[in-house]
């Protein structure tokens, strides 16, 4: 069973490196075979193909580091743990596979259909586990849920990642402090009439 982990491992993450070598379009399985040194039957008894081979792997690549994330004590220090740990994620290669994969999605539909299956997976961000932290020490409220903030992330680190802008402390700074954590802590009408 060991083995069998280490080679999924091994397999999913050749597919993450080779797709920030080459992209999507020439990426093979005998690539991935050749780089995991595993063979192509292997791949296909797990993965149907490619597509959901590169889920797979974007599942595993986003899961490890979500596991990663320290628990600061507040929400603001969670964020900021958060998202630096996200955006350490980010370069060079990490631009040419998101870059190649969107570029890809527009012409085939399996790959963005498991592409927009992985993006709306929430437990593969940050922002579950933050915000259950900021829930349980009353820092947020019960209903609060972390979609739109972890959508509003997304798409700032995105733009900031396509300008060629830095991924910076200040930049994350005031991420969380004038856009995520109001996010969070807005109450509604509805939540004031509650009280």
């Amino acid at each position: 069973m060991v083995r069998g982990i280490a080679r999924e491992r091994a397999i999913l993450t050749a597919t993450i490196e080779l797709l920030g070598e080459i992209g999507y379009p020439a990426l093979t399985m005998d690539a991935v075979a050749q780089r995991a040194r595993a063979s192509k039957q292997t791949i296909y008894r797990r993965w149907s193909g490619k597509p959901a081979l590169v889920k797979a792997a974007l599942d595993a690549h986003d899961a490890g580091y979500v596991t990663d994330i320290p628990n600061t004590g507040t929400l603001r220090g969670d964020l900021l743990a958060g998202l630096t740990v996200m955006c350490a994620q980010v370069d060079d290669r990490y631009v040419t596979m998101i870059t190649g994969l969107i570029h890809a999605m527009r012409t085939d539909a399996e790959l963005a259909a498991a592409l927009r299956a992985h993006v709306a997976d929430e437990d593969l961000g940050p922002f579950q586990t933050i915000v259950e932290r900021a829930k349980a020490r009353g820092e947020v409220a019960a209903g609060t849920s972390p979609e739109r903030v972890h959508q509003v992330a997304e798409g700032q680190i995105i733009r900031r990642m396509f300008l060629g802008e830095p991924l910076d402390h200040d930049f994350l700074a005031d991420l969380v402090d004038n856009l995520l954590t109001p996010l969070l802590t807005l109450t509604s009408p509805t939540d004031e009439g509650q009280r």
